[in-house]
C-alpha cells in the first residue's frame, strides 16, 4: 500500500514531461501581450509621433489650441517655448509639448 502511494506521487510530480506544458502554460500571456500591443501601445506610439512631428512644424502665425484648452496664435518660437497671443493684449509664453493641435479654418 504505502510503495503504491510513494508510485503515485512520483508519477505526479514528474511523469509528465514539462517542457511542453510550460510552453502551453506560457500562450494566454503571450497572447494576451500581443492583443495589448496592438490594440494599446502602438496606436499610443503613433500618436505620440504624429504629436512630435506636429510640434517641430509650428511656425508664426500658426493658430493653436493648449492642453489648458486655452486658443490662440503663434507669435514667437523659440527651442523649448513659444509664445501664443490670446488677445489684443495678452501674450503667455508656454511649452510646445503643451500645444494639443492646430485649429481648422472652421474653428474660427
Amino acid at each position: 500500500m504505502g510503495m503504491e502511494i510513494a508510485s503515485i506521487a512520483w508519477a505526479q510530480a514528474g511523469g509528465a514531461p514539462e517542457g511542453a506544458a510550460g510552453l502551453f502554460s506560457l500562450v494566454p500571456f503571450i497572447l494576451i501581450f500581443v492583443v495589448f500591443y496592438f490594440l494599446l501601445i502602438l496606436p499610443q506610439q503613433r500618436k505620440q509621433k504624429q504629436h512630435k512631428e506636429m510640434i517641430t512644424k509650428l511656425k508664426k502665425g500658426d493658430k493653436i489650441i493648449t492642453s489648458a484648452g486655452m486658443w490662440g496664435a503663434i507669435t514667437r518660437l523659440d527651442k523649448d517655448t513659444v509664445t501664443v497671443q490670446i488677445d489684443d493684449n495678452t501674450k503667455v509664453k508656454i511649452q510646445r509639448e503643451n500645444i494639443t493641435r492646430l485649429r481648422t479654418d472652421e474653428e474660427g
